[in-house]
């Protein structure tokens, strides 16, 4: 198991197929901590993956429930919450789907990479960032759940790149009720997924020539 580090003294285990945190997590982390998170603030993970933030929001006090559709996921979730001893409900579950309850916040860090094949595969590590040909194919779906699983007044923290159209995320949301921004933005050095890609995303008009960072956002929003 590989064992990255993050922000603070937690550190999450990760196996092969499961995200493991990186700078999108992080920057994600941030935007939690200035949110002033309640104790007992009921928050909803979209994607968990190796369920770093949805422990960081159980340390600031929440109450979380976790979802994601990877069986190796849910499990890493769940020995990482035992193991800092965070009340996390993690559950197998389509983030389409994630339950009958209201949230006071939706987080999610879904796959938001824009991939030559026009779905996201069904399997295999990719799944956790690949997300069709403009990136959008998990996104806008967070978009919907958000908007019908917030309490009004609630307030949804996802981060993804630029690349995947930050103005298309906040019309998505403002048709479904929320009230959209761009609270964070950062630059990250180009990972091995998007250097091997770099042809074809310049060929798209997804980078230009001579780019090499990649442009993260964390964008909230809140439902009327």
């Amino acid at each position: 198991m590989a064992v990255p580090a993050l922000d603070g003294p937690r550190r999450m285990l990760t196996v092969p197929g499961v995200y493991a945190p990186q700078h999108d997590t992080h920057l994600l982390m941030r935007a939690l901590n200035r949110h002033g998170i309640l104790p007992g603030t009921h928050v909803l993970e979209l994607g968990t993956g190796s369920g770093a933030l949805a422990v960081h929001a159980a340390v600031l006090g929440a109450r979380v429930t976790a979802v994601d559709i990877s069986h190796r996921a849910v499990l890493c979730a769940r020995v990482n919450a035992a193991l800092h001893r965070s009340r996390v409900t993690v559950r197998r579950r389509d983030l389409s789907s994630p339950g009958g309850a209201a949230y006071d916040m939706v987080v999610s860090n879904p796959p938001y990479v824009p991939a030559p094949a026009l779905l996201p595969p069904a399997h295999g590590g990719a799944r956790a960032w690949d997300a069709g040909l403009d990136g959008r194919a998990v996104v806008d779906r967070v978009c919907t759940t958000a908007a019908a699983v917030l309490r009004p007044g609630g307030t949804l923290l996802m981060v993804h790149s630029q690349m995947c159209g930050t103005d298309a995320t906040i019309g998505a949301l403002a048709r479904q009720g929320l009230d959209a921004e761009v609270t964070d933005r950062e630059l990250v050095p180009l990972g091995p997924v998007l250097s091997s890609r770099l042809p074809w995303l310049r060929g798209r008009g997804l980078m230009e020539d001579g780019q090499d960072k990649e442009e993260l956002v964390v964008i909230r929003a809140r439902r009327r």
